[in-house]
């Protein structure tokens, strides 16, 4: 009986334990938001720039400039015009893109997410 009345809660330590997990989960999130809002202003960009009618049969040098305007406007990071190609396949034109993004975390610790996205070009030859 003495037992069960000492066992009645979370303990100090138990109380710091869940503390620094919840600490590291803010801090990871605080790191990542940034890197994943940067990855919608990427996808938004190449979208535009893909869907723009008068870029389906434009040659990359054009379309980087197209996307040079965005990148300037939406301040975009990790990831810069010239590493956008064009991908030909069967099915048409491609705006492909491939990054990693990192971020520090602490220490020697730090998080490193990847993107890719293939973006089909607009094509004149279809209307």
């Amino acid at each position: 009986m003495h037992t069960r009345n000492r066992q009645r809660g979370l303990g100090w330590f138990g109380l710091l334990f869940v503390l620094a997990v919840v600490a590291f989960v803010a801090i990871v999130v605080v790191k990542c938001l940034p890197i994943y809002l940067n990855q919608m202003k990427i996808a938004s960009s190449i979208n535009k720039v893909a869907a723009d009618p008068g870029n389906g049969q434009a040659e990359i040098g054009e379309l980087r400039k197209d996307l040079q305007r965005y990148w300037d406007i939406e301040d975009i990071k990790y990831l810069e015009p010239r590493d956008v190609k064009i991908k030909r396949t069967q099915s048409g034109r491609f705006l492909s893109y491939e990054y990693e993004a990192r971020e520090h975390l602490f220490y020697n610790i730090s998080i490193v997410i990847s993107f890719a996205g293939d973006v089909p070009l607009a094509n004149l030859s279809t209307q």
